[in-house]
């Protein structure tokens, strides 16, 4: 879990180290809530345009929030999902040698061909559907306008389902729909959409509930990938629905509280 601060899908892959199924699937389900440093952009970008004198502030409560949504989504999972007794862990350490140029190199290799044998196959097919999206219109017509691409549209539909959370718009709905691929994305295509004036564009209370949907709603493509590699397709988009949810909820709540707030 704390590999997930870095990047979830090599934390994914770690799981494999414990010997519990019932641990290894909880930990799966749970490592997505750290907040990986792929979210980083999405949160400088925002403290720079809203919170500009409390960006530690900002940035460390986002990293405490993820933590204890992840410990209370595990007490859930574990009168749920997984009841009964963990296992206890114990780890045997090997003596440490220097381990041999050529077999570190062959282990690297061997991860790498892993990897892109099986997850960069959905990440580019992902890839290339989300670039389908926003270049054609329902007449298969190229667009010049993003507004009248089919991702657009799809956007339109799914944004009053986020009026509630004051992100109504279809470029933020278009936003949180290419971060699906890599969440870097989200703020080349707010910046795209809204020209650089996200500030005037957006207001506070849209960008705090922005900040925190983005912490918590589901992994980029690739960790999905990794997931439905750990545990099958049922166990993926299982995770893509429910941290949706969850991410829902708290950004509700999020903008309610600053609603009394501000």
């Amino acid at each position: 879990m704390l590999i997930g601060f870095g990047c979830t899908v090599p934390a994914v892959m770690a799981t494999r180290t414990l010997p519990s199924e019932r641990d290894r699937k909880m930990t799966i389900l749970l490592t997505p809530f750290m907040s990986c440093s792929a979210k980083l952009p999405i949160f400088a970008f925002f403290i720079a345009a809203f919170f500009p004198g409390h960006g530690g502030l900002v940035m460390g409560g986002l990293y405490i929030l993820s933590i204890v949504v992840g410990i209370l989504v595990a007490f859930l999972f574990k009168r749920t999902l997984f009841r009964g007794e963990a296992v206890p862990f114990v780890m045997e350490l090997p003596n440490y040698r220097l381990p041999a140029a050529g077999n570190v190199l062959r282990l690297l290799w061997e991860k790498a061909k892993d990897f892109l044998e099986r997850a960069f196959s959905v990440i580019l097919i992902a890839t290339i559907i989300i670039w389908f999206l926003q270049s054609f219109d329902f007449g298969l017509n190229m667009v010049e306008d993003s507004q009248d691409s089919i991702l657009a549209i799809i956007a339109g539909w799914i944004a009053p389902i986020f009026a509630p959370l004051g992100m109504g718009d279809w470029k933020i709905c278009t936003a949180l729909i290419s971060g699906f691929i890599a969440k870097e994305s989200v703020v080349s295509t707010i910046g795209i959409l809204f020209s650089g004036n996200i500030a005037a564009s957006m207001s506070v209370l849209t960008a705090i509930s922005m900040l925190v949907f983005s912490l918590l709603y589901t992994p980029c493509v690739a960790a999905i990938a990794s997931v439905r590699r750990e545990l099958g397709n049922k166990w993926a988009f299982g995770l893509v629905l429910w941290q949706c949810v969850v991410a829902y909820v708290i950004a509700l709540i999020a903008h309610i509280i600053a609603m009394g707030v501000l």
